[in-house]
Parts: structure tokens; C-alpha cells; sequence
């Protein structure tokens, strides 16, 4: 992929949103170029996080394990998605994983040289603090609109973010009632008396443990009640 083609791909929230053409030619000599075959596991939740991907080629998908062993997926990546940054800013463990579901490539950059190029390029270097300020400043915002939502509202927008959507079946949230308190940040009893509240209204269904929505509209409307 060409140089052109990395910087126009770059969304707002990309770290590496803004960048020259030329950044991206001195990128690109920093960076050591992968390939990989379809199924292919490109970062492994868990693992540290010493390296970060650009994918040039191919799609990914990106998907967390719960604590249960359920498979989360988060997003899709297709070329000029940035993959794997956070760890590699903050030394952390990835906190998900990709996998390739087409073949493909991918640029690979290093900490060391992710750290050189922000040294080399001070305008780089406070975009990135710029646009983690940004995060932060949505991940608060988002917390604090979780706290001023009821738990009825809230625990519906939870289900609306988890809801896996199978083809020829209703919609079913793979997690257990315990991973789905996690989640929302309410205790296993409440979410037991709200959930029976909604089957009892025939809004959900309850089989084994797990949620499957019968009225999507009504959650719909739920969720986006006043607390």
C-alpha cells in the first residue's frame, strides 16, 4: 500500500491521524512488513504489548475472552486500521486480540521505534498526547452517562452493546448473568431481579443462564429512558 493510501485511510481517533505522506515514508522504513494467512492470530489477548500492527492488506477481526470463555467480538479492521497502540504506549498486556479473517499484511513497529519517531517529530508527538487526551475525555463522558442512567436503562444498554446477532435466530447475549453484572457494573442479584422483570414482561427469555431478547424495540426504548 502506498504511502497516500495509509494517510488518507487514517480515521480521526487514529494516532496517526494527520500525517504527511512523507511521516508515513519514514514510518514505513521503521516498520518491519508481515504477512499472514487467513486465521492467523496477529496480537493474543493477554500477551505484552511490545509491538503494534498497521494493516495494509486483509481484514481482522478483533474479539475479548470473558472471564467465561466467551469470545466478545469488538470490532472489524480493514487496511489502514492501527492495532494493538495502547499496550504498546502504556507496556500493558493487550487487553484483546486479532486474528486475521482474510489473508493479508501488516506494518509492524516496535516500541523503540514508535519512541524515535515521536522524538524525531514533536508535532507527532503532541498530536498523540492530543488525541489521548481525547479518549480519556470519551471514556469519562461515557462513565459518567452510565451513572446517570437507572439500572433498568443501563443494564439495556449493556445487552444492546453485547447482543450477537445470528443469522434465522433471535438475538442471544452469549454471557452468563454474573459476566453480564461484570459488564455493567451491578451485582448478580440485581441483574437477576431486572432480568426476571423482563421476561415476566416477555421482553427477554431466559434459557440456561443466558439472555435472549424477544423485543428488541422495547430494550430499544429502555435503554434510552431518563434515569
Amino acid at each position: 500500500m502506498d504511502h497516500a493510501r495509509l494517510a488518507e485511510l487514517q480515521s480521526p481517533d487514529s494516532i496517526f491521524s494527520g500525517l504527511s505522506v512523507e511521516d508515513w515514508a519514514e514510518i514505513t522504513r521503521r516498520a518491519v512488513q508481515v504477512n499472514f494467512a487467513k486465521g492467523k492470530e496477529l496480537l493474543v489477548q493477554g500477551d505484552p504489548g511490545d509491538m503494534m500492527l498497521i494493516l495494509t492488506e486483509g481484514t481482522a477481526r478483533v474479539s475479548m475472552l470473558t472471564a467465561g470463555g466467551r469470545e466478545i467480538v469488538l470490532a472489524y479492521a480493514e487496511p489502514g486500521a492501527v492495532l494493538g497502540e495502547i499496550a504498546l504506549l502504556d507496556g500493558g498486556e493487550r487487553t484483546a486480540s486479532v486474528t486475521a479473517t482474510s489473508a493479508g499484511s501488516a506494518l509492524q513497529l516496535g516500541r523503540n521505534a514508535l519512541r524515535d519517531f515521536a522524538a524525531s517529530h514533536p508535532d507527532f508527538a503532541w498530536s498523540l498526547m492530543q488525541q489521548l487526551a481525547r479518549r480519556l475525555r470519551t471514556a469519562d463522558q461515557t462513565i459518567e452517562s452510565d451513572r446517570a442512567y437507572a439500572s433498568g436503562p443501563r443494564l439495556a444498554r449493556y445487552l444492546k452493546r453485547l447482543i450477537r446477532k445470528d443469522v434465522g435466530v433471535a438475538q442471544r447475549v452469549e454471557l452468563s448473568q454474573t459476566e453480564l453484572g461484570n459488564f455493567a457494573g451491578m451485582s448478580r442479584e440485581h441483574i437477576n431481579r431486572q432480568l426476571k422483570s423482563w421476561e415476566e414482561s416477555g421482553i427477554i427469555a431466559l434459557e440456561q443462564g443466558r439472555v435472549r431478547v424477544l423485543e428488541p424495540e422495547i430494550l430499544e426504548d429502555i435503554s434510552e429512558s431518563e434515569g
